[in-house]
């Protein structure tokens, strides 16, 4: 092996995500190269937890210094990773309102987290539920309460870490505003300053006097706070003026390469990266071609565009957050713990509208999918935990058009499609909404009730006006697929 390892590359996490027909596999190239530079650490996504600890296991085994293991873990590690305990996204904590559901929510993801060799959890996110046309937020924060939301991200961030596992407070300044797509397009959050700090910047505020390991900082930009219009992630005015030295943060700051390069952007991903180490962050996510990154890097600080001094003080706090998280006895979950994610998770499903549906021994099912393409097959596949959730529990669910003669109680239609990165809408498309409307007035013309399990946010009902009886299932994860299923058993 070739020694290609640079002191640069520790400031590198590459993404790997699991291919359904290739497992990891597919990443060796990626990781070798990786690895033979010395970056800083990993982020992982999807795949089952056995293959995940495989991965984990093999990573640290291979890297010369320890790495930084990230996942997304909103919603437990099961949100990411099959067979895993799965729970409620952070919006359906929010709206239970209880503390100490909080923070056995991040006690468990952070014990199991630790079990599967990931000691970095990109969680909580700390944005506001501010705006309806949000197209990438969906369940995925405390809520709008400024407040009560710096309260439970204090309280997530303090039990993740006392489990021994970093948490990363996303994202800086605050994305709840934006009506459009970072990972798709530019674009800024207008709001003045004194809105920001008053209510967007709160749950950072709290967050980093909590101590929180890492900040992820957005794509997006903010002119009331940095009138150059720079993307947070690119701004010294709010990496190193209002973050370091106001806020006085001294964790690791970090850009996420998958949003600074939008989708079809023409900059290259090097020059994305270049920017974000200039202005001020630590880490970089993501990158592609770790290589191309890396002589980006070294060309920056021979034209001094990066100063050396700020790359050697990012070096020595990822090192110092590595050590911090590094590997460690964890344990997998206890019969409790399972038992506790799926009541939680049970109490979280609620009528919107209406009341929670009858069903009989054979359950018609008419799944609508707001994400799949015509003829793509994913209607099937994107409602498969619910179908099996229901067979476990004794009954005949039925995939239909309508209803059918077999079926009795109510007609149950599954509407996915919440709003999240890449998917550039808060709603649904007109095809959608029709396909629901007309699953609703075949039930009413066979004499059943219709009722809509709505998985994702309960504001999505506003797209449906006509349907009678919506239950809020706040996301169309496996956890919460299941947990529909035991409400209706």
């Amino acid at each position: 092996m070739t020694d290609r390892r640079s002191p640069f590359g520790a400031l590198l996490v590459p993404h790997l995500r699991w291919d359904p027909g290739h497992g990891f596999a597919y990443l060796d190239a990626l990781i070798e190269e990786s690895l033979e530079l010395g970056v800083g650490g990993f982020v992982v996504s999807g795949g089952p937890r056995d293959a995940l600890l495989e991965l984990t296991q093999e990573l640290d085994r291979r890297s010369r210094h320890p790495l930084l293991i990230a996942a997304a873990l909103e919603a437990g590690v099961g949100g990411s990773f099959a067979g895993a305990t799965g729970l409620p996204p952070l919006a359906a904590f929010g709206a239970l309102r209880d503390d100490e559901a909080v923070r056995r929510a991040a006690r468990l993801t952070a014990r199991e987290a630790r079990a599967h060799g990931v000691n970095w959890a990109l969680a909580p996110v700390c944005d506001l539920d501010l705006s309806p046309a949000n197209p990438f937020l969906g369940s995925r924060a405390f809520g709008r309460e400024a407040q009560r939301a710096a309260e439970w991200v204090v309280e997530w961030i303090d039990t993740c870490q006392s489990e021994g596992v970093l948490a990363c407070a996303s994202r800086f300044p605050g994305t709840g505003r934006a009506v459009f797509d970072p990972s798709v397009t530019r674009g800024s959050i207008e709001a003045p300053a004194g809105v920001l700090w008053a209510e967007d910047l709160l749950p950072f505020r709290a967050a980093v006097d909590s101590g929180v390991a890492s900040v992820l900082a957005s794509a997006v930009a903010f002119p009331g706070l940095d009138a150059s219009r720079t993307p947070a992630a690119q701004s010294r005015a709010l990496l190193v003026q209002l973050l370091r030295e106001e806020l006085h943060f001294d964790g690791l700051l970090v850009a996420d390469l998958g949003e600074l390069v939008p989708q079809g952007g023409a900059r290259a991903e090097s020059g994305e990266a270049l920017a974000a180490l200039a202005a001020g962050c630590d880490l970089v996510l993501a990158p592609s071609d770790p290589h191309e990154v890396v002589e980006a890097i070294e060309s920056g600080i021979e034209s001094r565009a990066v100063s050396i001094d700020a790359l050697e003080a990012s070096l020595a706090r990822r090192e110092f957050w590595a050590d911090w998280g590094r590997a460690s006895p964890g344990r997998e979950p206890t019969l409790d713990d399972v038992l506790w994610a799926r009541q939680v998770a049970d109490l979280v499903v609620h009528p919107v509208r209406g009341v929670l549906p009858s069903v009989g021994p054979v359950v018609d099912l008419v799944v609508v999918n707001d994400d799949a393409t015509e003829g793509s097959g994913q209607v099937a596949i994107r409602a498969r935990p619910l179908l099996d959730a229901l067979r476990s529990l004794g009954l005949d669910p039925r995939e239909v058009e309508g209803p059918s003669v077999e079926g009795r109680g109510s007609v149950l239609v599954a509407l996915f499609g919440e709003p999240r990165a890449g998917r550039a809408r808060a709603g649904y498309q007109e095809g959608t909404r029709r396909r629901v409307a007309r699953a609703v007035a075949d039930a009413r013309q066979a004499q059943r009730t219709a009722v809509v399990l709505l998985f994702g946010p309960p504001r999505l009902a506003e797209e449906i006006p006509e349907v009678a009886n919506v239950v809020c299932c706040w996301s169309g994860s496996a956890a919460m697929q299941a947990a529909a299923a035991r409400r209706l058993a």
